[in-house]
């Protein structure tokens, strides 16, 4: 589960509270596997304290969603998160708006994806379901690929049946591909209950990531009750 929201939330008013640690405690406690936080360059929702706060309340591994900067490279080998996944991130946008173009930025990645790597921490990267994209992730020898799930999460809102098919079909294809070629495929951004078992049931993805859908619905049925729920809908996918 992705908590930066519970601490948009807690910023919205400042001071501790929500306090994203409690709901990392949370989803550890109700199943969840694993713990995602994005530090962005102007802190809108996870600081740099909440992290080491995070890894010392549950013994769930961390995902680090990074810009490749050099602030936030020193931050993830300070921090050794068990992954760090690099994203695209620009100050005015609301949220990720799509995949990281791991082919036209190889030269800027390289380095931060190396170094990350040497030191332990499992390098993913945040990319739209395309084969040149997964191509570069593979001469960059990232470990895992997480798609971004967001053209098919638009097309179940627009009620476009043949597109919502066609995107699932793509990403089920490129995660057969990012198999065959010895990557881990996850998926993420605009899951929800009604749209999650279709991408949840294509075998070879290893993982999901959800964040904003989960806050929202915990707000009316709390957020055990709304991980438990999401937990439950992808294992009767698989």
């Amino acid at each position: 589960m992705n908590i930066d929201h519970v601490a948009t939330i807690r910023n919205a008013r400042g001071g501790d509270h929500p306090d994203p640690v409690r709901a990392a405690e949370i989803v550890a406690s109700v199943g969840g596997d694993g713990i995602t936080a994005h530090l962005r360059e102007d802190r809108r929702h996870i600081r740099d304290d909440d992290l080491k706060r995070i890894q010392e309340a549950t013994d769930l591994p961390l995902n680090l969603e990074m810009a490749a900067t050099e602030e936030m490279l020193e931050i993830a080998l300070r921090h050794s998160p068990h992954a760090a996944c690099i994203v695209p991130e620009k100050r005015e946008e609301r949220t990720t708006e799509g995949g990281l173009d791991a082919a036209g930025l190889h030269n800027t990645l390289a380095p931060i994806v190396w170094k990350l790597a040497d030191n332990g921490i499992r390098v993913s990267l945040f990319i739209e379901a395309e084969e040149r994209q997964l191509e570069a992730a593979s001469r960059l020898n990232a470990a895992v690929v997480e798609f971004h799930t967001g053209e098919y999460a638009h097309a179940g809102l627009d009620g476009d049946e043949d597109r919502i098919e066609r995107e699932r079909e793509r990403i089920a294809r490129m995660a057969k591909l990012a198999v065959e070629m010895k990557i881990e495929p996850h998926a993420g951004h605009g899951l929800t209950y009604e749209n999650v078992q279709p991408i949840a049931a294509i075998p070879e993805l290893a993982e999901l990531n959800i964040g904003h859908y989960l806050v929202g619905e915990a707000v009316f049925v709390g957020l055990e009750t709304a991980v438990r729920r999401m937990r439950d809908l992808m294992d009767e996918a698989r």
